[in-house]
Parts: structure tokens; C-alpha cells; sequence
């Protein structure tokens, strides 16, 4: 599945892990921030076929605009994530020295990612 990143590497599966849950709640906080006082409209659509998608579909005015919220997480995970890439890997500056969540460098990217979504809709 194109859209599915390919991890082989147990330290990048382990690490991935750790990530994705704490990048999907930050992209979601940062969208809620982004809608907030904004006239852009937002629906969620999940899909099951032919792999797992969570999609955001913005509107504003007359334009419209649909994200996979999933690729948007592995895009803020890895390292210049594209989907179908023959490998990922992990944007370690996400893990502290303790092998926990950096929380400031999540919350700094997860808000870069989400900006960029919203900059295109309104551009």
C-alpha cells in the first residue's frame, strides 16, 4: 500500500511506536487551534479500503482541500517522509536522551506540518 510506510529496521518499528500516538494528538490539537475564530470548516471522514486513512476535509469559501491525517503523522515522524519510499526513518530529534517523547520538538513540528496544510487552503 503506497500510502503505508515501510519499516524492516525493530529500533525504527520500536521508535515509530513510541511517536505516532503522541504526533497524532498534537496534530489534532493543532488543527483544533487552527479552526478556532477561523471560517474554515472541517469534516472527518475514516476509510478502511484499501488500507486505514483518518481524512480532514477543510473548506473555505469555495475552495476545498483533503488530508490524510495519517500520512500528515508520518510526514512529522520521519525523517522527509514521501509515501511508497523503500524505507523510513525516524526523526530522532523527537526522542530525548531518555528515550521519551521530546515534547518541545513534537509540538514544534506537529504546529509546522498543520500550518502548512491551512497556509495552502487559504492561500
Amino acid at each position: 500500500m503506497s500510502g503505508l510506510p515501510k519499516i524492516t529496521d525493530p529500533l525504527v518499528w520500536q521508535q515509530a511506536e513510541l511517536l505516532m500516538q503522541p504526533v497524532f494528538i498534537r496534530i489534532l490539537d493543532n488543527i483544533r487551534k487552527n479552526l478556532e475564530d477561523s471560517p474554515i470548516q472541517a469534516e472527518y471522514q475514516e476509510v478502511s479500503e484499501p488500507h486505514p486513512q483518518y481524512l480532514m476535509h477543510l473548506t473555505h469559501g469555495e475552495q476545498n482541500l483533503s488530508i490524510d491525517l495519517w500520512l500528515l503523522c508520518y510526514q512529522v515522524c520521519f525523517v522527509d517522509y514521501q509515501p511508497g519510499q523503500a524505507s523510513v526513518t525516524v526523526d530522532v530529534d523527537l526522542i530525548d536522551p531518555d528515550g521519551d517523547v521530546a515534547w518541545e520538538h513534537l509540538d514544534a513540528k506537529a504546529k509546522t506540518f498543520v500550518d502548512q496544510v491551512f497556509a495552502r487552503l487559504v492561500a
